[in-house]
């Protein structure tokens, strides 16, 4: 069956996976903003907690370094750089020290070459643009394919394709943040960044 000149199959795996991404952004969102207002024992900010672990881990070459927006914490490869937003990067919060320790946890398997991350950084560029041109394609091509014109059929396919592209790529990149976690959850544990109940609270980025 079609729509529009589109497989009925494609929205079948197009919308699960859209509300799956919603619903995943929603929770590290509002997981985040919880222990956002919960400040830890040990008064360390985001910097410092990023700091400490690396080196404790004996990690050289890996600076820390501020990035503007909520959320947009992450460690680039290519530069050697941990970067934290607004709400980590000075915060003594128990989330700021979680993301933190969490992006330290990428350094390190940056440093023992974990394949999950080499393969996420091979096609993070190609889906970092799908993520942005996707939905304007679907916003686009939808009503002109409703309407009949086949150039809104053509938008709206490769809109989709580029936004199941995304979708792959959270799918494919799902151990790496899981071990991630696991290997920050680890390394608070050892330095005693967090204490006694405040390690169980999760924050993942």
């Amino acid at each position: 069956m079609m729509m529009y000149g589109t497989p009925m199959w494609t929205y079948a795996l197009l919308i699960p996976g859209m509300l799956l991404t919603m619903l995943a952004s929603f929770m590290v969102q509002g997981t985040f903003r919880k222990y956002a207002q919960v400040g830890s024992s040990l008064g360390m900010t985001g910097a410092e907690v990023a700091t400490a672990i690396l080196e404790k881990m004996n990690v050289t070459g890996v600076t820390v370094e501020h990035v503007n927006g909520e959320l947009t914490d992450h460690y680039d490869p290519g530069a050697k750089t941990v970067r934290l937003s607004d709400s980590v990067y000075g915060s003594t919060s128990l989330a700021a020290a979680a993301v933190a320790a969490h992006e330290c946890g990428h350094v390190l398997q940056d440093v023992q070459e974990y394949k999950f991350m080499n393969m996420r950084a091979g096609i993070f560029p190609a889906t970092q643009i799908g993520s942005q041109i996707a939905p304007l394609l679907m916003m686009v091509g939808f009503p002109l394919a409703a309407g009949g014109a086949a150039f809104g059929g053509i938008l709206l396919k490769i809109g989709i394709v580029l936004f199941s592209a995304v979708v792959l790529f959270h799918v494919v990149t799902l151990p790496v943040e899981f071990d991630a976690s696991s290997r920050a959850l680890k390394i608070i544990n050892e330095l005693g960044i967090l204490q006694g109940e405040e390690i169980k609270p999760p924050a993942r980025c």
